[in-house]
């Protein structure tokens, strides 16, 4: 089922958003008597009821105004206790018709719903988090309201069951008229709660058969049935998604044992790859949820073996040659029901290609690895055979400087490891690997082929497997950049690649004078027709293909290329143009980049977004990236995260991630394999635009609730269900922080398996001290924050979402830098911060100018020479332009502090705390393991004094001063600008020699 974008409309948003979805309509239905209400009585009533759970004050008031009167005295009067959770207060309006209230509890805090003042009409009133409806949320509280049993005749009754799970509403009303009556007055009547997400009332027919009725939450937001109300008959009868069941079950009866299986796996698909088969097939479905998979092979000389699956996909490796095996798939639930076996599915091995020995993770904790990263073909340049310029090399400016978008590569890169170790980098971080062909696709977010590496980054002998291992050997972990959520230009090979061959006339017979369909893409072979390596139009044709798709084929658009030629529609690829085929792909643009359309549609033209809840989606990519887990990565960097659903996250990948590495290489290298994502959010507040679903903190929890098994429809009851709850309910945790001076062991039991970059340090690290004071404030809602990843500036932006690379200065620099290296989480820095590297230039401008003129231009230059080292921030020997590189302010700053935090483990793994402490970047950070505690003092460029700490001899790593604590109070003067003091209880002294800023 692919999911349908919708917008939120305004608050509620939950509410409103559901509506959107289910076409509810925000006006009255028809045929509900429109007639004026009489203004209020004399003695006119509203009984005011306030939820209170998510308060916990000592004390509720109300402080109101009839309509038209005056307020009451501050606070209030006091409201009194009603039912479990909510409190109420009965006013006597006179003769107004409503009145406007805030809430209190008399000691200074307020809810005046965000300075707006809630108005309230007449009646029983509800306030829940801001959302105002009409009901007696008490009624029947505490009362065990046996269900009548219903009769039909004379005196007939209907008991109505009203289903809001998909709404989100917070109460629930029913609009009614028996047949041949009248309707009840606007909004109806309170229903009451049956079980969660159920509302129940009884109406009396009276000698009518049925009613018609429609539904609200008392706050104008109504289900209609799309406008033609809903016809009930007596007896126990069920609304819910616009369908009415009579004589139905009750829906809150106690649930019975799940004694059903799930239904049978089908499609199941073998396909060999020399000695391995990877499986894959459709999920089945269950009544409550299917759990696993089980796989049982036949064939070879091991005989039958039987493996149990968290996904629908088995890549299956290091089998025997030329034999073939045979594969049925079982589906099991949470009850231990499992399914007949599938139909089976066969495969046939070939023989064992040579590669390179896989590689095995390090497996160590990854906070202990600060990351260099680097964009692999603008780094250094070990192979010039395989550089390439692309379709746009002549157009970019990039000819004029002999610089072809593709020209660093693993041979380059393995060449100057030496480099990174030596600046004291343990991890890598490297752009995406896999086969692209957009017209621009350096960079290489534009995945075409998943599972094969782009040749363009590859040599004899410098394989992607030999970087892995040739950084293994030296100590060094390879993280991998990875997308999950979109495909380059026209599809993704083996998976789809749409045939929609745009119109060619005589001003495009530059692509191609006449096709070649024996010529496969890679990026790096020479087409012998055409000259030419780039991705250069394969799909063109002059005449329409039988079983095209894209609408309008053919037809000119109106406009005209850049060149001045004339375009014509299904040239260029589009969600909406009929091109993809809709169960894999999304078929809309995003229109709001915070609502739930940012995850189901298209970021870019060339940017193919998949459906990534589609069972064939998953299998694909899932199985992609199972080969470069069993090549030997050390983890995962997961761009556009955000335009994925956390439920797929949950459920799918990142359970599929963590299953194969421990199959591969066991379950502490899956421990320790490092997933972080980029939930980009380019604000300063904790919450993006207070849209939970939207904040990088959100992606590191696990669900809460359970939902639909469909992963569609799981995606929007999740979606709605968060936005609903809001920022005040999400979870927290004091994985981050230290209990006093004490470290206490984390509690990762609802970590969802994937951490994330720190989105709003980087937006803040215009200055370090509003990075510092922004990265504390959110901390207790990230699972744990010591995982974070934090940099200044990356490929895409500087703080505030800048479009330069960072050019706050050399003296800023090394502040960020220090705070970076001492503050809790992951120090990372883009390749050539340290030397300042193209300060103040545009990151990127696309093909619109040469990339020498970016902060993305070819870094090799300042590495030419030779480099050693043996040792992690020291450099054994240098000549060249690297020693000169070398020889840089920054550089020196970054080596010592990569020096420092590799011999205290309280920096590297240690939570934190600023209590009792005063200074502006001050905190004191503590890691306890069997033999090790380290604790720490740390002050970044302003002075501080410590209170409440313990006694003992305190040694700084900077400069070798020795403190003696014997009341527990330490003071440490600023030691200015950049320099930093880190004071360690029974520490190792000075480390290091001093420099231009730790001094």
């Amino acid at each position: 089922m692919r999911r349908i974008p919708h917008r939120l409309l305004g608050p509620p948003a939950a509410a409103t958003a559901a509506a959107a979805v289910l076409g509810l309509l925000t006006a009255l239905p028809p045929d509900v008597g429109l007639t004026p209400q009489p203004a209020a009585a004399s003695g006119t009533t509203a009984t005011v009821f306030y939820h209170t759970k998510t308060k916990n004050w000592a004390a509720y008031h109300l402080h109101y105004a009839p309509d038209g009167g005056s307020w009451t005295a501050v606070p209030g009067v006091r409201m009194e206790a009603a039912c479990t959770d909510w409190v109420k207060k009965t006013v006597d309006l006179g003769t107004a018709g409503g009145l406007r209230a805030t809430f209190t509890d008399g000691s200074g805090t307020w809810d005046n719903n965000a300075g707006k003042n809630y108005d309230l009409g007449t009646g029983d009133i509800t306030v829940k988090d801001g959302v105002v409806a009409h009901s007696d949320p008490c009624a029947g509280a505490g009362d065990p309201d046996p269900t009548p049993t219903p009769t039909t005749g004379a005196g007939a009754k209907a008991l109505v069951y009203f289903s809001t799970e998909a709404l989100g509403w917070t109460t629930a009303n029913i609009h009614y008229r028996p047949a041949g009556g009248s309707w009840t007055t606007v909004p109806g009547v309170g229903m009451r709660p049956a079980c969660t997400g159920w509302w129940k009332h009884e109406v009396d027919l009276g000698t009518a058969a049925s009613l018609k009725a429609a539904f609200n939450n008392g706050n104008g937001v109504w289900d209609n049935n799309r406008g033609t109300d809903y016809t009930i008959g007596a007896g126990l009868s069920t609304v819910e998604n616009n369908t009415v069941t009579g004589d139905a079950a009750d829906p809150c009866a106690a649930e019975v044992p799940d004694t059903k299986a799930p239904s049978v796996p089908t499609k199941v698909t073998a396909k060999a790859d020399g000695v391995s088969v990877v499986l894959t097939w459709e999920p089945s479905t269950d009544d409550k949820a299917v759990t696993r998979y089980q796989v049982t092979r036949t064939g070879g000389t091991k005989g039958t073996l039987v493996t149990d699956v968290g996904s629908t996909v088995l890549p299956d490796a290091n089998l025997e040659e030329r034999t073939t095996y045979t594969y049925t798939v079982r589906a099991a639930d949470e009850a231990g029901n499992v399914s007949a076996a599938s139909a089976a599915a066969s495969a046939t091995t070939g023989e064992k290609p040579p590669a390179a020995a896989p590689g095995k993770p390090l497996g160590t904790d990854p906070r202990k690895d600060p990351i260099y990263f680097v964009l692999t073909a603008r780094f250094n340049d070990g192979d010039t055979s395989n550089n390439r310029g692309g379709s746009q090399h002549v157009k970019s400016g990039n000819a004029a400087n002999d610089d072809p978008m593709f020209r660093g590569d693993f041979k380059g890169l393995i060449q100057k490891l030496d480099y990174i170790k030596g600046l004291g980098f343990s991890a890598v971080w490297v752009t995406p690997v896999v086969l692209n062909r957009s017209d621009y696709d350096y960079h290489g977010y534009h995945g075409y082929d998943f599972y094969r590496v782009d040749p363009r980054l590859e040599s004899a002998g410098a394989s992607y497997q030999d970087l892995i291992n040739a950084a293994h050997a030296k100590g060094m972990k390879i993280y991998q950049d990875v997308v999950y959520n979109h495909s380059s230009r026209w599809g993704a090979k083996g998976l789809s690649t749409p045939k929609t061959y745009g119109v060619r006339d005589s001003q495009w017979s530059w692509f191609y004078d006449e096709p070649n369909s024996s010529f496969e893409y890679d990026g790096l072979t020479v087409e012998p027709k055409s000259g030419k390596s780039y991705y250069n139009g394969d799909l063109w044709s002059t005449a329409e293909p039988a079983g095209n798709t894209c609408l309008d084929w053919g037809k000119p658009t109106g406009g005209r290329s850049a060149e001045g030629y004339t375009l014509y529609n299904c040239q260029w690829p589009s969600p909406t143009s009929g091109m993809f085929p809709e169960a894999l792909y999304h078929q809309c643009w995003i229109g709001n980049w915070e609502g739930e359309d940012s995850r189901s549609c298209w970021l870019h033209e060339d940017l193919a977004d998949f459906d990534t809840e589609n069972a064939t989606v998953q299998n694909y990519l899932i199985g992609a990236y199972d080969k470069y887990i069993d090549m030997g990565v050390d983890g995962f960097r997961v761009d556009t995260a955000v335009h994925i659903p956390r439920t797929t996250w949950n459920r799918r990948f990142l359970p599929a991630v963590q299953e194969r590495v421990t199959r591969q290489h066991g379950a502490e290298a899956a421990k320790n394999f490092f997933v972080f994502g980029e939930v980009a959010a380019f604000v300063n507040d904790k919450w993006n635009r207070g849209s939970v679903n939207h904040s990088a903190q959100f992606y590191t929890w696990k669900e809460r609730e359970e939902y639909a098994a469909d992963d569609a429809e799981a995606a929007l009851e999740m979606y709605d269900n968060e936005q609903r709850i809001g920022p005040a309910g999400q979870p927290t945790s004091t994985n981050a922080f230290l209990q006093g001076n004490s470290y206490h062991t984390p509690d990762h039991s609802r970590f969802s398996g994937m951490n994330v970059i720190d989105m709003r340090m980087h937006m803040n690290f215009g200055d370090a001290q509003n990075a510092f004071g922004n990265g504390k404030d959110s901390d207790d809602s990230y699972n744990d924050a010591t995982y974070n990843v934090v940099y200044v500036d990356s490929h895409d932006y500087g703080p505030n979402k800048a479009g330069e690379r960072y050019a706050g200065g050399t003296d800023a620099w090394a502040e960020n830098m220090s705070l970076m290296w001492t503050f809790r989480g992951i120090p990372t820095l883009y390749y050539g911060s340290e030397i300042e590297f193209q300060k103040g230039r545009k990151i990127d401008c696309g093909p619109a100018c040469p990339l020498a003129t970016t902060g993305r231009a070819y870094y090799g230059d300042h590495l030419r020479g030779d480099v050693s080292a043996s040792e992690f921030g020291k450099v054994d020997s240098a000549t060249g332009e690297v020693a000169n590189t070398l020889a840089q302010p920054l550089v020196g700053h970054v080596q010592r502090l990569n020096r420092i935090r590799r011999a205290i483990p309280a920096l590297q793994t240690g939570q934190y705390s600023t209590e009792g402490i005063s200074g502006g970047m001050a905190f004191k950070r503590r890691y306890t393991d069997g033999t090790t505690d380290s604790f720490a003092l740390v002050t970044v460029t302003g002075g501080a004094t410590y209170t409440g700490i313990p006694d003992g001899t305190y040694r700084d790593a900077v400069t070798g001063d020795t403190r003696v604590v014997t009341g527990g109070k330490l003071t440490v003067a600023a030691p200015g600008k950049g320099n930093l003091r880190v004071y360690v209880l029974d520490g190792p002294g000075k480390i290091g020699t001093a420099g231009a800023y730790l001094k």
